[in-house]
């Protein structure tokens, strides 16, 4: 098989990369990635991350695909039958952008949620949208496994009608979901593969509310108990009190909903925002690469990758006094896996559960069919179908369609280059609390952003 990668100069393309190239990939005899094309519109990058996957080649022997490194999207994408996007309009740049013009308004400063979500989803979109148009072109049997933050907003626009029309061939991924289920299953005393989980919501803002073995609910047992809520992650970032007040556990990123004035507070007292911590680290990475040979690529990024799971939500995980990452979590993969076991069940018709974001398909009680949630899905070679999965509570399922209305507000916007569209995105989302302060964020970002002046050129009627 033939797997695309856009945005193929991305930082963490070697984790996908080295898990292909892994025993278990390679031997997977009709489902093996034989093939990877690497695109990116960053020349330099792609040169970097290409010494460190032909050093990851070398050591993999034969199991490890052949690696075509190309600067033309139509090239990267004919004969692909897995395209895979992870790509990030403005860079990094961008990011801090996004994060630094929310905290200057007073409102939660993260790149997916909250107003940086929204204006992240600005920008992204229109670049989303010609990509599938793309792949629709050059490789109209393709399935589209998106990384594209945010996740859950780019899935949509390039599955639907009005933006790239890939339908259900497009599949969003993230890999806080099933890194949530491990810590609990953990927590249990339970094996992944002897539980089910019921996890539903949307992208980065999900709960997982039951963990059954032989069809008992074990998550009850785990809340009751200090020892497991204090060795659980979520535990010591959302406290014990607050767990066993909601009956679940919330995504990591629910902290800033849940805890949005220390969210504030922090980053505000925080010397740099998480997009230019992680600027700085990986600029460091691309110079040291640049000069040097393969194996000392490797080595370099290595360390960045260490350096960047190591202070992955630390701004949190202080105000929490949740601590430093369980050796686990640093291991750095989880939505590489995600995707290969993807494209593996799709590539084989091998049957798995997986949690994704696709289209509801009324699997989620009291949505738009059509809305993208996230959910765990049954995967074989038809592609994912929800599980039907009992409906949210009042409470998750207000946040849940408020959220669903702004990103259907941010793509209306995008696709129509309309900066009032823009406005009301940001001045109806929850955290942003104020039209004034919405105001003053679309302001920032237009005079700092060429990426989203480019969107918003002209004001689309209402």
């Amino acid at each position: 098989m033939r797997l695309a990668i856009v945005g193929g100069g991305g930082f963490r393309v070697p984790l996908v990369y080295r898990a292909l190239a892994a025993a278990e990939w390679a031997d997977a005899g009709s489902g093996r990635v034989t093939e990877v094309a690497l695109y990116d519109t960053a020349p330099a990058r792609l040169r970097a991350i290409g010494r460190v996957l032909e050093e990851l080649a070398a050591r993999a022997g034969a199991a490890a695909p052949r690696v075509e490194v190309v600067t033309d999207l139509a090239a990267a994408l004919r004969g692909a039958d897995f395209v895979f996007s992870a790509v990030r309009v403005g860079g990094l740049e961008a990011r801090g952008c996004d994060e630094r013009a929310a905290l200057a308004a007073g409102v939660v400063g993260q790149e997916t949620t909250g107003a940086g979500g929204v204006t992240y989803g600005l920008r992204t979109v229109p670049v989303a949208v010609r990509l599938a148009e793309a792949v629709r072109t050059h490789a109209p049997d393709a399935w589209v496994i998106n990384f594209t933050n945010p996740a859950g907003m780019v899935t949509q626009a390039m599955g639907s009608p009005e933006g790239g029309r890939l339908g259900d061939r497009v599949i969003g991924i993230c890999d806080s979901p099933v890194g949530l289920m491990r810590r609990v299953a953990q927590a249990a005393g339970v094996h992944m593969t002897s539980a089910t989980f019921d996890y539903a919501g949307l992208n980065h803002l999900g709960w997982l509310r039951r963990v059954l073995v032989d069809g008992r609910d074990v998550l009850p047992a785990v809340l009751a108990s200090d020892r497991a809520v204090a060795g659980l992650e979520e535990g010591r970032l959302f406290g014990a009190e607050w767990l066993r007040a909601l009956g679940s556990v919330p995504n990591e990123y629910l902290w800033y909903w849940y805890f949005t004035a220390e969210a504030v507070g922090a980053g505000m007292a925080a010397a740099s925002t998480r997009g230019e911590i992680v600027a700085a680290q990986q600029s460091q990475f691309y110079a040291e690469a640049a000069t040097a040979d393969p194996a000392g690529a490797l080595a370099a990024w290595e360390r960045a990758r260490h350096e960047r799971e190591a202070t992955y939500m630390a701004d949190s995980r202080a105000v929490a006094g949740a601590g430093d990452r369980a050796s686990d979590d640093l291991d750095g993969g989880g939505y590489d896996r995600m995707a290969l076991a993807l494209m593996l069940a799709i590539a084989r018709d091998q049957p798995t559960t997986l949690v994704l974001d696709v289209p509801g398909r009324g699997a989620l009680p009291g949505l738009d069919p059509d809305a993208v949630v996230e959910v765990p899905c049954l995967v074989d070679g038809d592609g994912p179908k929800p599980v039907p999965t009992p409906p949210l509570d009042g409470h998750q399922l207000g946040l849940v369609q408020s959220m669903l209305a702004v990103e259907a507000i941010t793509i209306e916007a995008a696709l129509r280059g309309s900066e009032t569209l823009a406005l009301r995105a940001l001045g109806t989302h929850p955290l942003v609390d104020s039209v004034t302060r919405a105001r003053a964020i679309l302001d920032a970002q237009l005079a700092a952003l060429p990426a989203l002046r480019s969107v918003l050129l002209s004001q689309g009627p209402l």
